[in-house]
């Protein structure tokens, strides 16, 4: 594995050592050139969740429900901002802190069990997602005539396959980096468009549409999608997760160097968690961006009609989104847009999902995760596998819709886990040096009972 900002390197970037020692950069335009794993996490969390679930809840609620919109994609920040400090300041990857959060069973954490059943939800989330984009390409041009037939959204759901293990064998982090980055723009850019365009249509929305939107509601009959949305839109488990495994593969690790008890690794160490924290709020500032335009979309659009997407017609009325402001002309525009969309999630999720399996299974014995060459050889199976077996669940399930819904519960449930390990790891791992203050604490403690108070509600409203 190499990183972008070092790409000859072949040292193994979780293993810690003084001569990788870095200083880091001071300031927004210094720290520019080693931002990455913010827009890898950008490009797997704009996609289902805020094309699927925001858009449907905006259709579903109105406008009413945008504060949680907002709420969704910056409370869970603080708990991705201190797993990584953590990994920062250890070199390690966020599944072997969480195997480290007592009480142990048979040797492993507790988290850890809970790990292999998320693998799970998983499948079914981002089966649901390549699968959508298949269904797309399916609507856009159907093989056989039926774009709805399992024979045709099988021929496109393979092609988009073999184009991801393609491009994922290579196990580059600066590849996918780069693909992360310009999808992430596209779609950015094209949501955005949309939403101001939609202001010189029938659909136009006003300022006092937004302020009904941040009066703290929920209408009846919209709890389960509301949760579903918390769980996948903004950075969720699984992007949490990974963003550790990114952290250290871009080198801010590396570049701290190995905790000496020194003056200067603490400076060197908060310099480089200024730049990581940079990278996570410009990661939240995209993603913010994108599903607030996609829930306005559905609030404007789709909601004065009393359509929403659910089930095989969901690309349809998604399709109204465009059709009804810009004419028919445009469906397939959609469809494009769709496709890639999802798509770029998948791809984005395939690596960061890889490393967490990987991990995952090293935990219980597969391997050893400190072999570099076993690891890559895990991976590059992974990458192949995990693809493969979407599609599968996808040909089993065949409703995104519902798997993406599914998989955004889970999600929220297993949030309520990685809280419990970031504040064991918080308190007996992280060098209180390089922690954050009170302010950070504050927004922390916030963003743990909410995860809490959502994972709870999803259990509650899944039985």
């Amino acid at each position: 594995m190499s990183s972008t900002t070092a790409p000859t390197q072949p040292r193994d970037p979780y293993i810690l050592d003084a001569a990788d020692v870095r200083e880091p950069p001071r300031g927004w335009k210094a720290s520019l050139k080693y931002f990455g794993p913010g827009f890898l996490t950008s490009a797997a969390v704009v996609g289902s969740g805020e094309l699927i679930t925001a858009t449907a809840l905006g259709a579903q609620a109105g406008f009413v429900l945008l504060w949680i919109v907002l709420i969704s994609t910056l409370v869970k920040v603080a708990i991705q901002v201190e797993i990584a400090r953590w990994s920062i300041s250890t070199g390690r990857a966020s599944m072997e802190g969480y195997n480290d959060v007592p009480p142990k069973i048979l040797g492993r954490s507790w988290i850890s069990y809970i790990g292999i059943l998320m693998f799970l939800q998983i499948i079914i989330g981002q089966g649901g997602v390549i699968g959508g984009a298949a269904l797309a390409l399916s609507m856009l041009a159907p093989v056989g005539g039926d774009p709805f037939s399992l024979a045709s959204i099988g021929v496109w759901l393979g092609i988009l396959i073999a184009i991801a293990i393609a491009v994922q064998i290579t196990n580059k982090y600066s590849l996918i980096e780069g693909l992360a980055t310009v999808m992430v723009a596209i779609v950015t850019l094209l949501v955005v468009f949309m939403v101001f365009g939609v202001q010189f249509t029938p659909f136009a929305w006003t300022a006092a549409d937004l302020g009904e939107g941040l009066l703290f509601q929920i209408p009846l009959g919209t709890m389960g999608i509301a949760l579903a949305m918390f769980g996948m839109t903004g950075v969720g488990a699984g992007e949490i997760t990974a963003y550790s495994y990114w952290c250290v593969e871009k080198g801010y690790a590396r570049f701290t160097g190995p905790n000496d008890g020194s003056d200067a690794w603490v400076k060197r160490a908060r310099g480089w968690m200024s730049v990581m924290k940079k990278d996570a709020m410009l990661s939240w500032a995209i993603y913010t961006i994108s599903t607030v335009a996609f829930y306005v979309l559905g609030a404007a659009i789709l909601n004065p009609q009393g359509v929403v997407p659910s089930g095989t017609d969901m690309f349809d009325v998604l399709a109204r989104i465009f059709t009804d402001t810009l004419g028919e002309w445009t469906r397939w525009i959609f469809l494009i847009g769709v496709a890639l969309t999802l798509f770029k999630t998948a791809m984005a999720n395939i690596p960061g999902f890889a490393r967490q399996v990987a991990n995952t299974l090293a935990i219980f014995g597969a391997f050893d995760w400190r072999d570099v060459n076993r690891r890559n050889l895990w991976l590059k199976a992974l990458v192949v596998i995990l693809p493969i077996t979407w599609g599968i669940f996808y040909l089993f399930i065949q409703s995104p819709f519902l798997m993406i819904v599914l998989a955004g519960i889970g999600n929220a449930i297993f949030l309520m886990a990685i809280v419990v390990a970031t504040w064991y790891l918080r308190t007996t791992q992280i060098d209180k040096r390089v922690a954050d203050g009170k302010w950070f604490t504050v927004w922390l403690a916030i963003s743990s009972l909410a995860v809490f108070a959502v994972g709870v509600l999803s259990l509650i409203d899944l039985f």
